[in-house]
């Protein structure tokens, strides 16, 4: 695991976010400004968008993400896929996709893993990383790592615990769990509380690979924040 020292250390792990339903044109701009300055992997946004922030960006190689099936995951199979060609229409480079919680409460493993990897296939021409979406705090342990495992084997790029608009963010234990699954055999994406570099520190010590967080000045700067419980 690598051990972070600085706060500035933390910024190519950042994937800095704004998905927020009221965030403006002026916020997005904003955002990838902060991007381009700190030098964050990428820019996380709604569909909406991603053009804008692809132009925004196109002299930077700050990255732009964006989300699918969000924040539910209730979309269906055919809607996850159309939404993934039309974001990389638009010029998207990751897409995280939130997997259909509702099939696996139902215990329809194979759908979950099947929507997972058509979404990949319908983007495996192109360079585009894909991120599954777990939403840990309405998973058990042992549907993390299910699920962990589907995601692996369906050829996601990396898999991202939260979208930050559960009912709790991003822990400890559960990276750890993921980490225990797929080794270093694909990446693991922390998001959800993440607000100061504290706990950027911690996560990326404990296997996360990307953080996925809006806070992404105050923890590259070193700006102290509040401490989530049951981080």
């Amino acid at each position: 695991m690598p051990i972070i020292n600085t706060p500035k250390e933390t910024e190519k792990y950042i994937d800095h976010t704004e998905l927020r339903a009221t965030a403006s044109f002026y916020d997005i701009e904003k955002l990838c400004k902060e991007a381009e300055a700190f030098n964050f992997h990428s820019v996380c946004v709604n569909p909406y968008y991603v053009a804008f922030a692809k132009r925004t960006l196109v002299e930077s190689d700050v990255k732009v993400g964006t989300v699918i099936g969000f924040p539910l995951g209730a979309t269906t199979k055919a809607g996850k896929v159309d939404a993934a060609l039309s974001v990389a229409d638009e010029g998207a480079d990751e897409i995280g996709m939130v997997i259909n919680i509702s099939a696996l409460k139902s215990n329809n493993y194979d759908y979950v893993e099947q929507e997972i990897r058509l979404v990949v296939e319908a983007v495996k021409e192109t360079n585009i990383q894909i991120h599954a979406i777990l939403e840990t705090c309405y998973l058990t342990d042992e549907e993390i790592k299910l699920t962990s495992e589907f995601a692996m084997k369906a050829g996601a790029h990396i898999i991202k615990t939260s979208t930050g608009f559960g009912s709790e963010g991003a822990r400890l234990d559960h990276v750890a769990l993921i980490k225990s699954v797929v080794g270093d055999k694909i990446g693991i994406k922390a998001a959800g509380g993440i607000r100061n570099y504290d706990i950027a520190k911690a996560f990326i010590e404990h296997g996360a690979a990307r953080l996925g967080t809006s806070s992404g000045v105050a923890i590259a700067t070193g700006v102290r924040g509040i401490r989530p419980v049951n981080m």
